[in-house]
């Protein structure tokens, strides 16, 4: 931690305030995200001990930032202690920004908007910054090649299907996914692949897609990322938007590569699948194998994806026991156990004022957690602040500004957190959470906006808020 301060105070010359740990570093890579900050300035280190993926990060978005595109600046770098620092992009993942407009399979315009504008920049990564990067930086291999596939593969094989009871021919097996690979191969791979250009390493700020986490990033097939966006297994996206938002990045493809549509579908579906079982390998290791259970909670999703692929797509090859093995996969009583776990967990969020008394729980559940956030400075006291509430851009940042609410939301999501977790394992399905202040307009309301903004990127889990005394006033 100490080395972050430095790097902070070296670059802004200002003395470090806040460090908060992200939720990031509770992700699959091991690697240590945090904020640090002081009253006026932000930025986000990293600690992570594996000096060649430190490196690709940080060469590759200096490369990115001279071409122009979204990524963040590098800030200052210590790689013998496995420590940078990077510009603060905000804490809205394109995740986040999705959760926030969507009703079960309908997706507001914003999000729709947002998911546009991060196809239409995808082709200058892929191409326009791609043709003068300097490969040799890429790790664990400097393209997607036959071992890159082979280890994808295998990953599915050892650590889903075997873990997950699913019986197939091995022979056989390896025989579908050469004739696999041959064909993935077989597509132009002489482009930049992003390699995990999924809505959670997209950041969401002032309207803009900012883009993070492409140090795995080596040359392979335009077809690879696209599918990783569009299937993702937790944005859930509907088949006729991810059809939309294909035609979209084609187009932008169109405008700087000539590329016949038809020469690039016919190996789309094929990347499609690899990309899901690369996915399905990951939430088997660290589900099924190192027995983080939330990971398991993508699986339902990523089936839901594989059913719609089975019914609508026929690849040029045939893969008869790989298919097999899918359509095993969709009949697996133990994989279906686990689509009735991501049931949803219903958060219901409450802010209201001590002097009308708690709110009433309608779902019988006893009324869960209540948080006085009396304690906290009150903007209402405040001239500039009265008209206004925790929902408005001038209350938000002066809030933001004091330890004390950084201190109170720590304790109270590390406590919401492990009650949710422990909720969606046992199979409960209402948890209530009720913030008050002295009149329910400034901090409670803050404090339930936060709370929700949080839980939203959580899988299984809605997320319903009600201002009860702002309610109130606009009756």
């Amino acid at each position: 931690m100490d080395v972050l301060k430095k790097l902070f105070e070296q670059h802004f010359h200002s003395p470090v305030a806040r460090v908060q740990p992200l939720q990031g570093q509770l992700g699959g890579s091991g690697r240590k995200i945090i904020r640090l900050a002081n009253e006026e300035l932000s930025a986000i280190g990293i600690l992570y001990d594996v000096r060649e993926e430190n490196v690709a990060f940080l060469e590759f978005s200096r490369h990115f930032r001279r071409h122009g595109l979204p990524v963040p600046e590098i800030y200052g770098e210590d790689l013998g202690e496995g420590a940078y620092l990077e510009e603060d992009l905000g804490s809205t993942t394109l995740f986040e920004f999705l959760s926030t407009n969507r009703t079960s399979e309908n997706i507001a315009a914003p999000a729709i908007e947002a998911y546009r504008k991060v196809v239409a920049v995808l082709p200058r990564f892929q191409i326009e910054a791609g043709r003068d990067l300097n490969y040799k930086l890429c790790y664990p291999r400097a393209s997607f090649d036959r071992q890159s596939i082979a280890w994808d593969l295998n990953y599915f094989k050892y650590y889903f299907l075997r873990l997950a009871g699913i019986p197939f021919n091995e022979q056989a097996l390896e025989n579908d996914f050469g004739r696999l690979t041959k064909f993935l191969l077989s597509a132009p791979h002489d482009y930049f692949l992003y390699r995990d250009f999924q809505s959670r390493n997209i950041m969401w700020q002032d309207s803009q897609p900012f883009f993070l986490d492409y140090q795995g990033g080596r040359k392979g097939a335009l077809q690879y990322d696209v599918a990783s966006l569009l299937y993702d297994a937790k944005a859930d996206l509907p088949p006729e938007l991810r059809q939309q938002l294909l035609d979209h990045y084609l187009d932008g493809l169109a405008s700087i590569l000539k590329l016949e549509r038809a020469v690039f579908m016919q190996h789309y579906y094929a990347y499609v699948y690899v990309r899901i079982m690369q996915a399905l390998g990951a939430y088997g290791f660290r589900g099924f194998y190192e027995r983080k259970a939330h990971f398991l909670q993508s699986v339902p999703y990523a089936l839901k994806n594989l059913r719609w692929l089975l019914h609508n797509v026929t690849l040029p090859i045939g893969l008869p026991t790989l298919m097999d093995a899918f359509n095993s996969m969709l009949g697996s009583e133990k994989l279906q156990s686990l689509a009735s776990d991501a049931e949803n967990l219903t958060v219901r969020i409450f802010s209201f004022s001590f002097h009308r008394g708690w709110p009433k729980d309608e779902t019988g559940n006893g009324g869960g957690f209540v948080f006085d956030g009396r304690n906290l400075p009150n903007p209402g006291r405040d001239e500039r602040f009265k008209a206004l509430t925790g929902k408005d851009a001038p209350v938000i940042e002066y809030l933001n500004q004091q330890e004390s609410v950084h201190q109170f939301l720590a304790s109270v999501l590390s406590l919401v957190d492990a009650s949710v977790s422990e909720y969606q394992r046992r199979g409960f399905k209402d948890l209530m959470v009720s913030f008050g202040c002295t009149g329910g307009q400034h901090r409670s309301v803050y404090l339930a906006e936060q709370l929700a903004k949080r839980l939203r990127s959580r899988n299984g889990v809605e997320v319903v808020v009600r201002h009860r005394e702002l309610e109130n006033v606009h009756e």
